[in-house]
């Protein structure tokens, strides 16, 4: 069974060594000793969440506190040549943190939250709570599928106004995913490297106006799918699919 991963505070984890004693306090340790019942003589993983970890042996385990012995210093996990990026629409009920959590398991970099022209869901008020549960689900997602990076959720819920000033500021390639696109998201060709940005619209789809003027960005509408994908799942399937398209680049 794979190592249990742990975020751990930042500093120890980057200064970490092998052969030296590591020592995992707070609610990430009473989460190892009280509900993963983590004992002497098993190995944990824990991270510094933007990339670092360590694999360490439990040498005690004391209320809230876990140490051990450093065995292997981890670096960051997969490419860097690509920085991944998401702009969400809102979705209906938990389906949003549904999307991150599929995102965050297939390696997206930053997701933000974008309450477009036709969005039906409103956060207006509660987007200061409602962006906390992305960063918690974002954290728990990271943790379960073992990433050392825990993904980046843009502080503020995007508008028809600020979105184009936020793809102008990330760069790079922009993508929209929509159903009436006419090119094929298996025939985009990458850059090198850098920012690539997946737009993905709300469960009332993504206006005409909106449309052209991410055009005249210089964003590319895709299609994603021989069908009509949910705003849910959308993201995690592009993601998917440029990843993909990484590998068969580099591998040439």
């Amino acid at each position: 069974m794979t190592d249990a991963l742990y975020l751990g505070d930042p500093e120890r984890v980057r200064t970490a060594a092998v052969g030296g004693v590591f020592l995992l306090e707070g609610d990430e340790a009473r989460h190892a000793a009280t509900v993963k019942r983590t004992r002497p003589g098993e190995t944990i993983l824990v991270s510094d969440g933007a990339g670092a970890g360590v694999r360490v042996e439990v040498t005690e385990v004391v209320g809230s506190r876990v140490s051990g012995t450093v065995l292997e210093v981890l670096g960051a996990q997969g490419s860097s040549r690509y920085q991944w990026h998401v702009v969400q629409g809102l979705a209906k009920g938990d389906r949003s943190e549904l999307s991150l959590e599929l995102m965050t398991e297939v390696g997206v970099d930053e997701v933000a939250a974008w309450q477009s022209r036709r969005s039906i869901v409103k956060w207006d008020a509660k987007a200061d709570k409602a962006l906390a549960k992305w960063r918690s689900t974002a954290r728990e997602a990271a943790k379960q599928s073992r990433r050392l990076s825990v993904p980046r959720v843009h502080p503020a819920v995007l508008t028809p106004r600020t979105v184009l000033d936020y793809l102008r500021g990330v760069g790079g390639l922009v993508l929209v995913a929509h159903e009436e696109a006419e090119q094929s998201i298996a025939s985009v060709e990458l850059p090198s490297e850098g920012p690539v940005t997946v737009l993905v619209g709300p469960e009332g789809g993504i206006s005409p106006e909106e449309i052209t003027e991410l055009r005249e960005l210089g964003a590319v509408p895709v299609l994603i799918s021989d069908g009509v994908l949910r705003a849910s799942t959308a993201g995690a399937v592009a993601l998917v699919q440029l990843k993909l398209l990484a590998g068969q680049a580099a591998s040439r």
